[in-house]
């Protein structure tokens, strides 16, 4: 054990024990010899200055219980908090990249140097931790730096805004910013629009010529937020307005009956196979999971919902006949 942990380890159990802490204690819990816990005790009263002391009366050492309550000084974890907080910011830094890296960067060298002087090898991290992303489209730090900014800060933005579904030109928004969402390895922004007058998900690939106001935008309630943006399938938002009711093969259940699609989703195995019920408030991307799954999946209602993926499969027939 370094000694660091082990002087993690000694201001636990002196915290943690009601009376004086006997020498064979530390040892035993440090797996260290007496001199080795002496040296520790040394540098936890001549470095750290803890009121480390020696009761006579009960054999055993302690803090002062007169002295004020003393905690280990400075950004003092064990090797195993450190490395999970060094995880964390790869995996932050990996998913957007500059995100938190100019504000983080002193502090990830001290937790290196902190984890070199435990014996532990931080640069190991960037290669035994990975994000693989997929089908992700580039948010660039010009854009995603102010919406983040604003979005935080309770400002309006103005940008630029081309839908991929307007072949026109790009149009001019001032929104309220309300939440930045993380959607399957891409960054959008829920935001109140002035134009629509409505709530709106901005992609942030699609967003140019951004410029935070001065203005204060106008916050909506969490749950208005949450009605728009988790009460239907998908990242398309809104109130829903229909019950996808899926049948699943043996197969593929395998992996769906494991899978969260919605918070207030039903399901059920039956003697047919797996039966799911998701709510939906725009079947665009509905209709995208069920094709992924092929003949795996059969959908029972809507009527709707049933016509709009047999026509896509009739176009995909027409392909390949």
């Amino acid at each position: 054990m370094s000694r660091f942990s082990r002087i993690y380890k000694i201001h636990e159990l002196l915290r943690a024990a009601h009376y004086p802490v006997p020498m064979r204690v530390f040892m035993d819990e440090l797996e260290a010899s007496r001199n080795t816990v002496t040296r520790d005790f040394e540098f936890l009263r001549d470095t750290l200055s803890a009121p480390l002391e020696y009761c006579r009366e009960y054999n055993g050492h302690r803090y002062n219980p007169d002295a004020p309550v003393f905690e280990l000084p400075g950004f003092w974890m064990t090797p195993a908090e450190l490395h999970a907080l060094l995880a964390c910011e790869h995996l932050l830094e990996n998913v957007q990249l500059g995100l938190i890296s100019p504000h983080l960067n002193p502090l990830k060298k001290k937790i290196q140097q902190l984890l070199g002087a435990s014996g532990h090898d931080a640069e190991q991290i960037s290669e035994r931790i990975r994000i693989q992303p997929i089908q992700n489209r580039i948010s660039k730090n010009r854009v995603f730096d102010p919406v983040a900014q604003a979005t935080l800060a309770g400002h309006c933005l103005e940008f630029s805004y081309q839908s991929r579904s307007d072949t026109g030109d790009s149009q001019s928004r001032c929104v309220h910013p309300q939440r930045l969402l993380h959607y399957r390895s891409n960054w959008y922004l829920l935001a109140y629009c002035e134009r629509a007058w409505a709530l709106r998900l901005f992609s942030l690939d699609r967003i140019s010529n951004i410029c935070i106001t001065e203005a204060e935008c106008h916050r909506l309630s969490s749950s208005e937020l949450d009605t728009f943006a988790l009460a239907g399938f998908g990242i398309f938002g809104g109130k829903p307005r229909d019950i996808a009711h899926l049948r699943f093969s043996e197969h593929a259940a395998k992996w769906v009956a494991e899978e969260k699609w919605h918070p207030e989703q039903e399901s059920q195995w039956q003697a047919d196979g797996y039966h799911l019920k998701v709510p939906y408030a725009d079947d665009r991307e509905l209709v995208m999971e069920i094709l992924r799954y092929g003949a795996e999946v059969e959908v029972l209602e809507p009527t709707e919902l049933r016509g709009e993926v047999a026509s896509r499969v009739k176009k995909m027939q027409k392909i390949y006949c």
